[in-house]
């Protein structure tokens, strides 16, 4: 077999789920762990927050569903997506293996008819069809990529769409890494990777780039340092180093310091196939709760 087919590109994303010293972090094989992780983050939000670079994201995705369609939403957090399609779509089903994304979620939507949950990891979900099935920024624990794909393609009536935030990183690291010499934390898993597990697949999907901003705000130079170093893999660093790379990124004002990021979401969507391609040279199945070998 010659060309992109021979590249296990699953592989490469189980890879980059470990961290820089070849280990699975513990989040990602405890369930308990990533559990209190969403409990203590949903307890920050103010209700019914969501993220404003979410916005765009959403209204790129909203090209793609329609007011009658059942919409099948995996993963959805503390609602970014969740809010505009329960008030755009016939009906929402959230699968979430947290029961505080979930206890959350209801609380928000407890008068509304259209909307229900699953308590369940997706790749062990028993779900019927929707018309959509959608996925954003939700990948991140699931192992075998090439199962979860399989299954949004076998459960999507009309369309599969998967919205995945991308680079590039923070530009001041590019000075940390050029300039002073740190090693950093580049993202080991990308977009690219789903869409070519997907062309492996036999699944010619479309992938919209979409352009979005983020600023940052800090009260302090402190925190600014602080957040903004957060990336360096050294264990050793100099502070002034870091206040170096981002004097030219940063705006200051009575209210503090402002760091605005320009980074992409990758919009990767297709009409499902009947027939997903077999691939024997690449193992593509799994034991979707087997972490014990990491």
């Amino acid at each position: 077999m010659k060309g992109p087919l021979v590249i296990d590109f699953e592989a490469l994303w189980q890879e980059g789920m470990h961290d820089w010293h070849g280990k699975m972090p513990e989040r990602m094989k405890d369930d308990a762990l990533e559990e209190a992780f969403w409990r203590q983050s949903i307890a920050k939000k103010i209700i019914r927050q969501t993220d404003e670079h979410a916005k765009p994201i959403f209204e790129a995705i909203q090209h793609f569903i329609s007011h009658e369609d059942e919409v099948l939403e995996i993963g959805p957090g503390w609602g970014n997506n969740t809010f505009p399609l329960q008030a755009f779509a016939k009906k929402v089903t959230c699968v979430d293996s947290s029961e505080a994304v979930l206890d959350y979620l209801n609380m928000c939507f407890q008068d509304e008819q259209n909307i229900e949950f699953v308590h369940a990891k997706w790749e062990l979900a028993d779900i019927q069809a929707h018309d959509i099935v959608l996925g954003v920024n939700c990948f991140y624990r699931m192992y075998y990529m090439v199962d979860t794909l399989k299954k949004m393609n076998a459960l999507a009536k009309k369309r599969a769409i998967i919205a995945m935030t991308t680079g590039p990183i923070q530009p001041h690291y590019e000075v940390l890494h050029r300039q002073f010499g740190y090693d950093i934390k580049y993202p080991r898993r990308d977009y690219i990777q789903i869409v070519n597990m997907l062309y492996q697949l036999g699944i010619f999907a479309d992938c919209q780039m979409l352009k979005l901003e983020r600023t940052y705000h800090y009260a302090t130079k402190e925190q600014l340092i602080s957040a903004q170093s957060k990336k360096i893999l050294n264990e050793q660093f100099n502070p002034q180093h870091v206040e170096e790379s981002l004097k030219s990124f940063i705006k200051v004002d009575t209210k503090g310091f402002h760091y605005t990021h320009t980074f992409y979401a990758a919009i990767i969507s297709w009409k499902p196939v009947k027939e997903v391609r077999a691939n024997d040279n690449l193992e593509f199945t799994g034991d979707a709760e087997a972490f014990t070998y990491l």
